[in-house]
């Protein structure tokens, strides 16, 4: 960096894209800006305001750090301690998968889905290896006649989530318990979802250095074949949705065929395959009885919640 006293935090921002950009990261100037409103103790929106304003010395220390850390490898999300979701901020923990743009294809389905439903009872959600709660809390901040159970086996996660949901002001609505997949779920689940682990084992090591080292293997690792997850979710989930319920699962690259076949054989075939804004089939949609299988297409839909 330059002399002391020299950068304004417009000049910090531009040193760190800078260096960021060089080191190929994806996404240099948000990671600059980021990075240095935290060393600043200040909201990202608030960077504009601060003009061609000095920072001081222990402000430019901070950002050097955090930068350091960016390029080892560490995810902004994971530095900052949150990452936000459908718009809303969400508090990580190490039990916490960060929750990714991706999987917001799970949420925008499940409005679609649900809309226009009667609204003689609250609609029931679950969320299964719910993680920092970001589904779970998205749903149920669209959804005000909706109330939800997330589930996830690490305890540290769970208490997570419940902090995650209180921030979103739905706390109220919602209860998190530590459980293995459906375990503590009665029937009656009028929306089933999950984005559960489905990495096979052995890819584990090849995955990019920002989830491989700093997501919890446990929310990664899918067993051998990346399938075991669903397959103990299938497993129960026909006894635990209502009966005109719907699952939803998030899927890997390539996995629609092999989760599919699962999904047939437990009773639950696919009505529909959802795309993310890339194009690729992200969601299936599973009902007990097969509906005309139109899909929805994320892309279509971008800006829209």
């Amino acid at each position: 960096m330059t002399a002391a006293g020299s950068e304004s935090a417009a000049a910090l921002v531009r040193i760190l894209r800078d260096r960021f950009r060089a080191a190929g990261l994806d996404t240099p100037e948000l990671d600059a800006r980021l990075l240095v409103a935290l060393a600043l103790g200040i909201p990202p929106d608030r960077l504009p305001f601060l003009g061609q304003e000095p920072v001081t010395a222990t402000v430019r220390a901070a950002a050097e750090a955090l930068a350091r850390r960016r390029l080892s490898g560490e995810p902004v999300g994971r530095i900052r301690g949150e990452r936000e979701f459908w718009g809303l901020p969400f508090r990580l923990s190490p039990a916490t998968l960060e929750p990714r743009a991706d999987t917001e294809t799970l949420v925008a389905t499940a409005l679609a889905l649900v809309t226009g439903r009667p609204a003689d009872r609250p609609l029931r959600l679950a969320d299964i290896g719910t993680g920092s709660g970001a589904l779970l809390v998205a749903l149920l901040h669209e959804l005000p006649q909706a109330i939800g159970t997330g589930i996830d086996i690490s305890p540290q996660a769970a208490e997570t989530a419940r902090q995650n949901a209180i921030a979103a002001g739905v706390g109220g609505r919602a209860l998190f318990a530590v459980g293995n997949y459906l375990d503590a779920l009665a029937p009656g689940v009028d929306l089933l979802l999950s984005n559960p682990p489905y990495i096979p084992s052995a890819e584990i090591e090849t995955l990019a250095p920002e989830v491989r080292d700093h997501d919890p293997r446990r929310a990664l690792d899918g067993g051998a074949d990346g399938l075991a997850a669903y397959r103990a979710i299938l497993a129960a989930a026909a006894a635990i949705l209502a009966p005109d319920g719907i699952l939803l699962l998030e899927i890997g690259a390539g996995q629609e065929a092999d989760v599919g076949a699962l999904a047939e054989g437990a009773g639950l075939p696919v009505a529909g395959h959802h795309r993310d804004l890339a194009g690729h089939i992200r969601v299936l949609e599973c009902r007990r009885v097969q509906n005309t299988g139109a899909t929805f297409d994320l892309g279509k839909r971008a800006g829209t919640r």
